[in-house]
């Protein structure tokens, strides 16, 4: 699945690229046209499955198919066992004292993030909006527990890392300006990386832009997007 987000990630950055020149983007096209509110989960390689919240603005396209997404997100854990295991005997090797796993448990990390991303825009005969993309962002991690309080093992859990993100989802209006929409992502950061899915609602404050969006058929809800 990693694969398949960062293919789709790689694509969405090529084909703009292919089939416009650099003329045809600016930040003057921009314009803040809606906000959304999801939930989501993640599936981690250091922490338990857990729920992810986020927020997001529609910033509308920079040029042909090309929309830019800020967002805001935060999920918290626990540890693995797994991971615990291996703080513990890296704990015992420093301190030349074997540690035990049960002590440090439960030990806790979470992850306030803002991103960036660019979503590359497809219309359907379906009613629906698709887009793939990619995105950066800036990880504030948090670890938190009674054993590493005021330690340095919190010092070293407590960091704030740059990321990268692949990601697929689409979108659809069942009501005038009331959009529902569905995402799948793959993150990765120097110290964690994890999949996740989300749904949400969001809110539009315009519609219709001055530049197209990716493919084929416009659906008729949508239709302005498409102008």
């Amino acid at each position: 699945m990693r694969r398949i987000f960062l293919t789709l990630g790689l694509l969405a950055a090529a084909a703009p690229a292919a089939a416009q020149s650099l003329a045809d983007y600016d930040y003057e096209n921009l314009a803040f046209r809606g906000v959304g509110v999801d939930v989501g989960y993640i599936w981690a390689d250091k922490v338990e499955d857990t729920e992810l919240y986020s927020a997001r603005l529609d910033l509308g396209y920079l040029g042909p198919g090309v929309r830019i997404i800020p967002s805001l997100g935060y999920w918290r854990s626990e540890f693995t066992r797994g991971e615990l295991e291996d703080l513990a005997m890296r704990l015992s090797q420093a301190s030349g004292t074997f540690v035990e796993v049960d002590s440090l448990a439960p030990l806790k990390w979470s992850d306030i993030s803002l991103s960036l991303d660019g979503h590359f825009v497809w219309n359907t005969p379906l009613h629906v909006l698709t887009y793939v993309g990619g995105g950066v962002g800036l990880h504030a991690l948090n670890g938190q527990g009674a054993a590493i309080d005021d330690t340095f093992v919190e010092d070293l859990l407590d960091a704030i890392y740059a990321g990268v993100s692949a990601l697929a989802g689409f979108e659809f209006e069942p009501l005038n300006r009331l959009r529902v929409y569905g995402e799948g992502r793959y993150t990765a950061l120097n110290s964690i990386q994890y999949t996740s899915v989300r749904a949400g609602l969001q809110f539009m404050f315009m519609q219709g832009d001055n530049v197209q969006v990716g493919a084929a058929m416009p659906a008729p809800a949508l239709a302005e997007e498409a102008r």
